[in-house]
């Protein structure tokens, strides 16, 4: 008898946590929407990337027309990097923020092949700007860079990579 109201109680609580059956969300999407989303989210980007460059005048900036902005700080004497072409590089990539995301460390170096490996491809433009011996700091908008969905460990999806890039050797094939 003493838990006797447990017994009305219990029925009723369970009655109104029993979830409803919903129906699926209707999503009206057009070609229109995307391209206005796409439009958006470029603007955005571009004006983040705007913002960044305010505050560093010094930087000699250059805009390719992928969206790609390079400024070569120090600049090497070696030969000038091509397709196909064994890349040696040190590097440092961040975000706008300044929060670093990968790099080398003093004494390592890692290696590609320009225009033939998985390195973002604002990278691999960057680096044809570039000779052996040049530094150069690279503004990577996010379609050239991890791109929509970032690269599931510190770079998060639609992000602007700040990489600064030392082109230590080249090798052919």
């Amino acid at each position: 008898m003493k838990y006797s109201w447990l017994l009305y109680i219990l029925p009723v609580l369970l009655i109104s946590c029993r979830e409803e059956a919903k129906k699926p969300v209707q999503i009206e999407w057009s070609n229109e929407k995307s391209t206005k989303m796409n439009k958006d989210l470029a603007f955005k980007e571009n004006m983040n990337i705007r913002m960044f460059l305010e505050n560093r005048k010094s930087w000699q900036v250059t805009e390719t027309g992928s969206g790609l902005r390079y400024y070569i700080y120090e600049h090497g004497t070696g030969p000038q990097a091509q397709s196909e072409m064994l890349a040696e590089v040190k590097f440092r990539i961040s975000l706008l923020d300044g929060t670093l995301c990968y790099a080398t460390d003093s004494l390592e170096t890692e290696t590609f092949r320009i225009d033939r490996s998985e390195v973002e491809s604002g990278i691999q433009e960057g680096i044809k700007f570039m000779r052996v011996g040049d530094k150069a700091k690279m503004i990577v908008p996010s379609h050239l860079g991890q791109g929509l969905v970032g690269d599931f460990d510190k770079i998060p999806p639609l992000t602007t990579l700040v990489v600064d890039l030392e082109l230590v050797s080249l090798r052919n094939k």
